[in-house]
C-alpha cells in the first residue's frame, strides 16, 4: 500500500494563491509521473498538471499561466503553485504517482476559491 500526503488546501478569495504539497514514500522507487487532479461533484476527475522524472511539464489548457508545478530533487515530493485562483478552481486535490504503469492515489486536500 502506498501512501500519499497531500497537504497545503484551504478556503481563499478569487485571485490569491495556494501551494498544495504531496509527500510520496522515499522509499518508492522507479516513479515515472506524478500529478495532480481535481475531483468536482458531478464532473469527472481531471488532469491539471504533471511531472515527469526528468522534469517534463504537462498542464490542463484551463490552469496554464496560472498553476506551476514542480517536484524536490531529494525524495518524492511535488508541489503545485496555484496563482490567480478563480472560483472554478474549486474541488479535491488528488495527487497521482506512477510508477511502474501502476497508478496510485491520495485522499486528497480541499480547495475553495470564493467570488
Amino acid at each position: 500500500q502506498v501512501q500519499l500526503v497531500e497537504s497545503g488546501g484551504g478556503y481563499v478569495r478569487s485571485g490569491e494563491s495556494l501551494r498544495l504539497s504531496c509527500v510520496a514514500p522515499r522509499s518508492l522507487l522507479s516513479v515515472q509521473t506524478m500529478g495532480w487532479y481535481r475531483d468536482t461533484p458531478g464532473k469527472q476527475r481531471v488532469m491539471l498538471a504533471s511531472i515527469s522524472v526528468r522534469g517534463n511539464t504537462n498542464y490542463a489548457d484551463s490552469v496554464w499561466g496560472r498553476f506551476t508545478i514542480s517536484k524536490d530533487d531529494v525524495g518524492n515530493t511535488m508541489h503545485l503553485q496555484m496563482d490567480s485562483l478563480k472560483p472554478g478552481d474549486t474541488g479535491l486535490y488528488v495527487c497521482n504517482v506512477i510508477v511502474l504503469g501502476v497508478s496510485y492515489w491520495g485522499q486528497g486536500t480541499r480547495v475553495t476559491v470564493s467570488s
